[in-house]
């Protein structure tokens, strides 16, 4: 590899962990948000708040970073690259618990957003969003034999107790709620005339209107589910989040989801993912002047 080819990986490796950072920034300053951290409060939440969310989303850089950089160097999807993406997995994830002093803040996302950063690193020429999902999928369908033995996790106690595919199902699927739910309901409010931040909402509501939230299951059991989804497709329904009735739907829904204790993370994860896809695709077009 010449020194200009090799500059490009690193700039192509640091922007793709920028891009990560940045989605998650965006995902968590995002408002008024149905029972989620935001600039409001915490939501739902009370070990949360804004800044613990955003000192946690710039200590993964490190690790987004790396996961790139792994994914350069193999140029494929491998078993050995998924073990070692599983492994700077642990590393990021150790990283943010120490930052925020054990709270868990982004395990979810360091999960979606991993895959979805070493896939985009592989192929930087095959960039489009159903393209970096499909690779991303292949890497979460294979085994991580480097993983540790741990004890059983909310969101999998959730996945036996109620028959769901929670996050690692999503990601095994292609991350269909960001391809098919989210990235095109946040496309189509902008040609509507939607502002970003409304359009980023109604993505985020387009994902809730069908995604079997562990988070949500597990806080508020499957009522708690339906009425995230029902209040959702309810917001869009009556117009999205920039219309004068999708924002009174908009408004119940959080405060019903707030009193279930009942906080969509798992859509929140997903929403970052969409933005992250959706920042790709202009981005490599940018970086390496190729069309997506």
């Amino acid at each position: 590899m010449n020194a200009q080819a090799a500059r490009q990986e690193q700039a192509w490796a640091d922007r793709l962990a920028d891009q990560a950072v940045q989605a998650l920034l965006d995902e968590v300053a995002l408002s008024p948000k149905p029972a989620l951290v935001d600039q409001r409060g915490s939501g739902a939440h009370r070990d949360l708040n804004l800044g613990l969310m955003q000192a946690s989303a710039w200590s993964l850089w490190p690790g987004f970073q790396a996961m790139a950089q792994a994914a350069q160097a193999e140029g494929q999807v491998t078993p050995g690259l998924r073990e070692c993406i599983g492994q700077l997995g642990r590393e990021a994830e150790a990283e943010m618990l120490r930052v925020t002093d054990g709270v868990n803040t982004h395990r979810g996302a360091i999960w979606a957003l991993g895959l979805l950063v070493t896939a985009a690193a592989i192929a930087p020429d095959l960039c489009e969003a159903k393209a970096v999902a499909y690779r991303a999928a292949a890497l979460a369908r294979l085994p991580d034999r480097q993983l540790p033995a741990q004890s059983t996790s909310h969101g999998q106690r959730v996945m036996q107790r109620y028959g769901v595919r929670g996050a690692r199902g999503e990601a095994q699927a292609g991350f269909p709620s960001v391809v098919l739910n989210g990235l095109p309901q946040l496309r189509a409010s902008r040609r509507a005339g939607a502002i970003e931040t409304n359009a980023r909402l109604d993505a985020l509501l387009a994902i809730m209107a069908t995604l079997e939230d562990t988070c949500v299951l597990h806080r508020a059991g499957l009522d708690g589910m339906l009425c995230m989804q029902q209040g959702a497709r309810a917001v869009l329904e009556s117009g999205g989040s920039a219309s004068l009735l999708g924002r009174q739907h908009l408004r119940a829904l959080d405060q019903t989801l707030v009193a279930l204790n009942a906080s969509p993370g798992g859509a929140a994860d997903l929403l970052a993912a969409t933005l992250f896809l959706d920042a790709l695709e202009s981005d490599a077009q940018r970086l390496y002047g190729r069309d997506c």
